[in-house]
């Protein structure tokens, strides 16, 4: 990087600095991101994928403000993991990250509406016309059609479920979309579960609750992303579930979405649970060559830039997880190609990729692995970064490891590195402990906010690989007694793990 983009970088961290606060700055950026402006793009990289969610919630506008004020220009924003950051982040930021998440409930939601109380339609722009249909993602995207043409119809709650960057938040904007466009009488609502938890709890502050009741159940479509952010929140689940008997009562359309199945979920109550997939559910998977194909000929259109066949064909055989790791290697192949001035051709593409191909896992991402599990128990992919040893928050931490041992080619290290900086001996014992309970055929339990739940822990792997959709047989036990007969004791796993 010369001189010149360097100072551009560090007057862009300023400027941010300036806008969100030194304490957010310094949690959530400083050590862990890195920024680099490529033509009409502002790359941000970060150490993981929990970083990088957390960061595109919460600092998008800001980040974009910043660009523009530094650089004269409105730039699009992109995001891309690099593993490398993480040796930069202090062994005590995520338990401050951790500690932020769970004391300081962002108001995102105070900005205005637009008619009806709704978003601006500007701040959505997910259309079904822009969404690339393949067989992974079909029936999501026919049920999500469905429902823009008849609400409150057969697909009444529609609850589409995935991993991060597989289309989910664009076809729940879609529908909002569809609805103005097609049916602009009917007032729709569109928020994510964090800002509705802000939102009620604003409302508890300030003794409001009537008014946060009236803009959420009085709506004809009520959308809701990311649905997993009310685990633990037994106040915001409540008041939930009346939002939702009170709007599907009326007759109304609901549809949501989630990383994880509801039942899932961990510390989702039994009532909300049973509600949630009284509807459709419908899961998106890691998108197939076509929807892939699509992706980067979309991404190309958008660029401005011819991308010849082979190359397309060369990143999406390489990147098979999710959307948004696509348009960045393609972004990333562009921008070498215009900086180095050399034409865009097979060759070029591999030595771009070389280095992001070596941090991609083949089937299924750590980061994956990461946020089943703790959804599964309630947590957050944070909680399982930091150095906290609660029983919860070890079992979780130890059975994500041994998977993340068990279905990806990552070392020990890589693998410590990425969960919060762990020492490669503490993702050894933790594999090796998981793998001993698994041939004994034990059971595991841990705390939940209704108390100690209790569980088979080979059911327990079984159930988070099909939700990672790559089940594979568990090792069986030298031998079972009959259900009746076997003694069941409660686990200890008292000894925390990592």
């Amino acid at each position: 990087m010369n001189v010149r983009a360097s100072d551009v970088v560090s007057s862009l961290a300023s400027v941010l600095t300036e806008k969100i606060g030194p304490q957010r700055f310094s949690l959530w950026f400083k050590n862990v991101t890195r920024f680099e402006i490529t033509g009409d793009y502002l790359r941000v990289w970060v150490a993981n994928p929990f970083i990088g969610e957390w960061v595109e919630r919460h600092f998008t506008e800001a980040l974009l403000e910043s660009a523009r004020e530094v650089t004269g220009q409105v730039l699009r924003l992109t995001f891309t993991i690099d593993p490398a950051l993480a040796a930069a982040a202090g062994r005590k930021q995520p338990d401050r990250q951790a500690e932020f998440i769970a004391t300081n409930p962002e108001r995102e939601a105070r900005h205005p509406r637009g008619t009806n109380g709704c978003v601006p339609p500007q701040r959505l722009p997910g259309r079904l016309d822009d969404f690339i249909v393949g067989p992974s993602n079909l029936m999501a995207y026919t049920a999500t059609q469905q429902v823009v043409e008849h609400p409150a119809g057969m697909y009444n709650p529609l609850f589409i479920h995935g991993g991060c960057g597989l289309g989910k938040t664009h076809l729940l904007q879609a529908v909002c979309n569809g609805i103005r466009e097609r049916q602009p009488s009917l007032q729709w609502r569109y928020v994510s579960g964090e800002q509705f938890t802000n939102d009620y709890i604003y409302a508890i502050k300030n003794r409001d609750l009537d008014s946060f009741r009236h803009r959420y159940r009085n709506v004809d479509v009520l959308v809701i992303d990311d649905v997993h952010f009310f685990a633990s929140k037994k106040a915001t689940q409540e008041e939930f579930l009346h939002t939702f008997n009170t709007v599907f009562t009326l007759g109304k359309q609901v549809v949501l979405s989630s990383d994880a199945h509801p039942k899932m979920i961990g510390h989702l109550s039994e009532h909300l649970v049973s509600r949630l997939v009284s509807g459709m559910v419908v899961r998106i998977d890691s998108p197939d060559v076509q929807v892939r194909m699509g992706v980067l000929s979309a991404a190309a259109k958008r660029m401005g830039v011819e991308v010849p066949e082979a190359v397309k064909h060369c990143i999406a055989d390489s990147f098979r997880a999710n959307i948004r790791e696509l348009e960045g290697a393609l972004l990333k192949v562009v921008a070498m190609a215009g900086l180095s001035g050399q034409p865009l051709t097979l060759s070029l593409a591999e030595r771009a990729l070389s280095e992001l191909v070596r941090h991609t896992a083949p089937v299924i991402r750590l980061s994956d692995i990461e946020t089943t599990s703790a959804l599964f128990f309630g947590l957050t992919a944070g909680d399982l970064h930091t150095s906290r040893k609660t029983r919860t928050i070890a079992l979780a931490r130890s059975i994500a490891m041994y998977l993340a041992r068990k279905h990806t080619k990552l070392s020990f290290p890589e693998i410590g590195k990425f969960m919060g900086n762990k020492n490669h001996s503490t993702v050894i014992l933790a594999s090796r402990r998981v793998s001993k309970m698994l041939q004994g055929d034990e059971e595991v339990a841990w705390c939940t906010p209704a108390g100690q739940k209790q569980m088979n822990l080979a059911v327990l792997i079984t159930e988070l690989e099909d939700q990672l959709g790559h089940r594979q047989p568990v090792p069986a036990p030298a031998s079972v007694s009959p259900p009746a007969a076997r003694k069941v004791e409660t686990p200890a796993f008292a000894e925390c793990v990592a």
